[in-house]
């Protein structure tokens, strides 16, 4: 026989006796609440909320905040009336009426407490402000009465609207969000102003409880506890039988912590980091906000454009095996269940690879758990690449069995396997006439390496440097038109480089050469031009000097550059010959929108700050569109059906570094994948291979809607002769023709019907310039 519980009636007896004592001192008079010790309620009355550090794009939209609190403080004017409506129907019916404390609500709650339940539902939304601000979450008897006392006092200090005001922007509804500001962003990735009835159901119902009715933690509580504040609405008239109906029947889409407006955490952290330098730590609460010069919809485009191709980049190499071993329960029921749940909480997961655990495997089926606790199954095709890790005999690395943990994805057609890629690769794209970056990419995950490689990331570009020696011959003489030995090379310290695939070509133009990327054609270009004046040349397109090779191997693009010094090199070639400063944060304010800083205007484009003469921008720029017409890039042009665009494949010795550094007259781009430890790519591989093809679907995106750039016109000092572009001082001989092998250069003769023109005739009318470039 079991033994009777406790009964109810001293315990509820001595609740209501301090209850209606201190309501009845608080109601006589404010001196006697002196007794209870009460806190200041300054907190309340001086409302000055902790605000985080919050990162936005050009166009408005959040990249990220820091700071333990996220939280966007939103004046009650501009809170949507039915949002405030759906707070006081399920919280306080009667919170215009009272003046603190609803005794209604009191004599209810306590007569639940006679009744063997428990305390609650007494409190109004002034009573929640105060415990949430100035008390404890303690139950007892005398926090109750605080909790009442402080109540009555801010409802005498303060407002009904400015009490809901700061009670809306203060509670705390789950994931890290205060106010339903945050949470509308939070649990849907939308402003308050676009919630739904239901979804502004569901958030007005977490205050009660926003662990237990969390819809990420437990969407079913969240949906019963929903329903409960739509009903509420409708029974005081709020919302009437219609749209009671629609809100029951409307399907929630609720957001995943997994999904980014932007996926830009490289950026984020650069902006705290530059705003941490300058205002300290308190930078985190006090509402800052950093705007960018990020575009959302390029940003998301580099980020996706990047990871297909890394990934894709990885489905190449072998499987390397499960991440790691959990040991799960035998049999397959509730018990697996938590068991999975749990094994999988301190892995993290990822939007596209999903973390999963193996409940049972073999050569033709894998059965797996999902951190999210859904299940699915693999087979066929989506088990081949990994098929050595389920033969009966697998080596231990790689074998797959009950408990392993690995990465699944979907591919379109269903689930495959997936693994971690250990490539990383950067994207930075920017506008050649201001120099504002408008996507920046600095690896594949910012949790696993925050290391950010646009910035950071010191490589060898390859043969995304000969732009920048071809730009500097044509100031030596050497113009488009002239011809290069490709041919066997051997330097007097007996370094002897290749071309990519080993031929020769012999004679190219240098139009032919760069095209196709010749590695002997640039070595004996530079040395015609001079390594020192090279060098020199790179740092007006913004390299480092000092970290540019002293020798020959300087040709092949031996030096270490970053991949935003690359954007911003040929954005000097795509804006007629500027050097322009990467811009990121256009602008800092405080909370009130106070401007702390601003990067202003980009600088004028004159004469007096070109970085390249607008005729050596202009003919470079035309060898850099014969590229991606005809040579290593071509299929940036046939892929993307438009013809004006320009650019250059770069792939260092071994393949340890692949580029493609382009861009359209509005959009710069530079793309580089490589290991963090330098280690070939692949023997095969190839700037063309991996980098271009992830520049192209970045573009794609980009460049959607913008309409093809007509052909640039042909600035002064250019001429066209021939099938090709000569700067005006050879039109009458002179410039470098040939360069051959054994050195001996050849300067080109005068036209021959300038030559034997009697003096005092009128110089020879070549072919007429052109319009365009090619």
């Amino acid at each position: 026989m079991h033994s009777p519980g406790p009964r109810p009636w001293p315990t509820a007896l001595r609740w209501s006796a301090t209850l209606a004592t201190v309501l009845a001192a608080a109601l006589a008079t404010a001196p006697a609440a002196a007794a209870f010790d009460l806190p200041p309620i300054d907190r309340i009355v001086h409302y000055s909320p902790k605000l985080p550090l919050q990162v936005m794009t050009a166009d408005g939209v959040e990249i990220a905040q820091f700071g333990a609190e996220r939280r966007q403080y939103v004046p009650l004017a501009q809170t949507p009336r039915l949002l405030q409506q759906a707070v006081v129907a399920v919280e306080d019916t009667r919170f215009r009426e009272h003046s603190g404390v609803d005794p209604r609500g009191m004599a209810r709650a306590v007569f639940k407490l006679l009744s063997g339940g428990r305390l609650e539902g007494a409190s109004t939304i002034t009573q929640q402000l105060v415990r949430t601000m100035l008390l404890t979450r303690e139950v007892s008897a005398e926090r109750k009465a605080k909790e009442i006392v402080l109540a009555l006092k801010v409802e005498q200090a303060l407002s009904k609207d400015r009490i809901l005001e700061i009670y809306l922007n203060e509670i705390f509804l789950g994931q890290r969000a205060y106010g339903f500001a945050a949470a509308a962003q939070t649990y849907f990735g939308k402003p308050m102003d676009r919630l739904t009835l239901a979804e502004t159901a569901l958030l007005a119902g977490l205050p009660k409880n926003p662990y237990y009715a969390n819809p990420v933690a437990n969407l079913e509580r969240a949906q019963a506890r929903m329903r409960t504040v739509l009903d509420r609405m409708h029974a005081t008239g709020v919302i009437d039988d219609r749209q009671l109906a629609a809100a029951r029947a409307e399907k929630l889409h609720i957001r995943s912590p997994l999904q980014q407006t932007v996926a830009a955490a490289h950026v984020a952290e650069m902006a705290r980091l530059a705003v941490v330098q300058r205002f300290g730590t308190d930078a985190y609460s006090t509402g800052l906000r950093v705007v960018t010069s990020l575009r959302a919809a390029d940003q998301q485009a580099a980020h996706a454009a990047l990871r297909r191709g890394v990934l894709a980049y990885d489905r190449k190499t072998p499987w390397r095996g499960p991440e790691d071993h959990e040991r799960l329960p035998s049999g397959d029921g509730p018990d697996l269940e938590r068991a999975a749940a749990q094994a999988l909480k301190d892995h993290r997961d990822d939007e596209t690879l999903r973390v999963a655990i193996v409940l049972s495997a073999s050569p033709t089926e894998l059965r797996v758990q999902l951190a999210s606790g859904e299940r699915v199954s693999l087979s066929g095709p989506g088990l081949r690449w990994a098929l050595p890790g389920l033969q009966p005999k697998a080596k231990a690395p790689l074998k797959l069995e009950r408990g392993s943990v690995l990465r699944v994805a979907q591919d379109g057609k269903g689930w495959t396997i997936a693994q971690w890629p250990d490539v990383e690769a950067a994207l930075v794209a920017l506008d050649p006439q201001t120099g504002r970056v408008r996507a920046l990419v600095g690896g594949f995950d910012f949790t696993r390496q925050p290391f950010n490689h646009a910035t950071q990331g010191w490589r060898q570009p390859g043969s995304s440097f000969k732009p920048l020696l071809y730009s500097a011959a044509l100031e030596h003489g050497v113009m488009p038109a002239t011809r290069v030995d490709d041919l066997p090379f051997t330097a007097a310290n007996g370094w002897s480089p290749q071309n990519s695939d080993g031929q020769f070509d012999g004679a190219l133009t240098l139009r032919e050469a760069l095209a196709r990327s010749r590695n002997l054609v640039s070595v004996r270009l530079l040395q015609q031009v001079g390594v020192g004046p090279v060098r020199d040349w790179a740092g007006r397109f913004g390299l480092d000097p000092a970290r540019q090779p002293d020798n020959l191997t300087l040709a092949l693009g031996s030096g270490s550059v970053t991949p935003m010094q690359m954007a911003q090199a040929y954005a000097t070639f795509a804006n007629g010959g500027w050097r322009l400063n990467p811009v990121v944060i256009e602008r800092i304010t405080d909370a009130q929108g106070k401007v702390l800083f601003e990067a202003g205007p980009p600088a004028a484009l004159t004469d007096a700050t070109r970085a390249i003469p607008e005729r050596n921008a202009f003919v470079a720029a035309s060898l850099l569109n014969e590229v991606t017409r005809s040579g290593t890039a071509a299929r940036a042009q046939a892929l993307l059906k438009r013809p004006d665009l320009y650019g250059k494949t770069g792939t260092t010795n071994d393949a340890v570094d692949a580029w493609f550094v382009g861009y359209q007259s509005t959009l710069v781009a530079a793309v580089w994948m490589g290991h963090d430890d330098p280690r070939s790519l692949g023997e095969r591989e190839s700037g063309g291979g991996l980098a271009l093809p992830i520049w192209i679907d970045f573009m794609g995106a980009a460049l959607k809607g913008v309409p093809v750039a007509p052909p640039a016109e042909a600035p002064s000092g250019v001429l066209r002769q021939g099938s090709d572009w000569l700067y005006a001082e050879w039109l009458a001989g002179g410039w470098v023709e040939r360069i051959p092998a054994d050195g001996a250069v050849q300067m080109a003769a005068p036209p021959a019907a300038l030559a034997s023109a009697p003096p005092g005739a009128p110089a020879l009318a070549t072919d007429a310039p052109a319009a365009s470039a090619p």
